[in-house]
């Protein structure tokens, strides 16, 4: 089989070449609605309301490895690009997460989430309790946008299309089914609705203009392929961990488990 065949939306061997932009844009919402990470069973879970404290702790503890190292990804993409536009296009991503001088940033508002959920500041950023799955997968991102062509780099943020579908799920499921969880800690995914539709915009759009050939439009549907298996595969961990009950050594144990 083919590596283009490997890296298929939905599997199959038989799909045809991507002949232009618009074939590029069906392909890659296909994989969205065959890969995206809301339809994993621990979402079910966590937006159900069918997870105890300890577990949805243990959610938000590790997904802030992810959140606090998106500023990090997106500094290596800018650092990919010498045309200023993209460059500048690009920077607001980084005060998105990062904030800046007096304002609050995606990553302050995340803290707000864990430490709602009883967890230490100091302890949720030093990242000691996170699974190594969830430090694996993050950091293999990191590299993807370092390693591959700035086109890849920008074309595995595409998930950001599918984001605000689950944003809203989970702010109305979170709040509907947990006492422990109140408006206030619930802010970053607010946030969010507004951010996500925008830089999946430009995102979209790059790829689309940039992506000129099959075989780059093919890279640009692998890149997306890469990303939904990064945010699938920790939950996966977190499945195994506190769901199953196999929490590695040195990973975080609730006090409600």
């Amino acid at each position: 089989m083919s590596t283009a065949e490997e890296f298929s939306a939905t599997g199959s061997a038989t799909e045809a070449p991507l002949m232009d932009a618009e074939a590029l844009e069906r392909r890659l919402r296909e994989i969205g609605a065959a890969r995206y990470h809301n339809l994993h069973p621990f979402h079910d879970l966590l937006h159900g309301g069918k997870l105890n404290r300890g577990q949805v702790q243990a959610w938000a503890l590790n997904r802030y490895y992810y959140q606090s190292s998106i500023p990090i990804k997106d500094a290596v993409v800018l650092s990919r690009f010498r045309d200023r536009e993209t460059r500048v296009e690009w920077r607001h991503r980084i005060e998105d997460h990062d904030g800046d001088r007096g304002s609050e940033g995606g990553i302050e508002r995340w803290l707000k989430l864990t430490t709602g959920l009883g967890l230490d500041p100091d302890y949720v950023r030093s990242t000691e309790g996170i699974l190594p799955a969830t430090r694996f997968a993050v950091d293999a991102y990191v590299n993807f946008v370092r390693d591959h062509s700035p086109l890849e780099a920008i074309a595995s943020s595409l998930t950001e299309l599918f984001a605000p579908t689950i944003h809203e799920q989970r702010i109305a499921g979170m709040l509907e089914h947990y006492d422990f969880i109140n408006p206030d800690v619930m802010v970053y995914f607010r946030r969010r609705l507004e951010q996500a539709p925008r830089d999946a915009n430009f995102a979209l759009n790059y790829v689309k203009a940039h992506a000129t050939t099959p075989q780059m439009r093919e890279d640009v549907c692998k890149a997306l392929i890469f990303k939904t298996n990064v945010l699938w595969v920790q939950l996966d961990a977190l499945y195994h961990a506190y769901v199953s009950g196999f929490p590695p050594p040195g990973a975080f144990v609730p006090a409600e488990h």
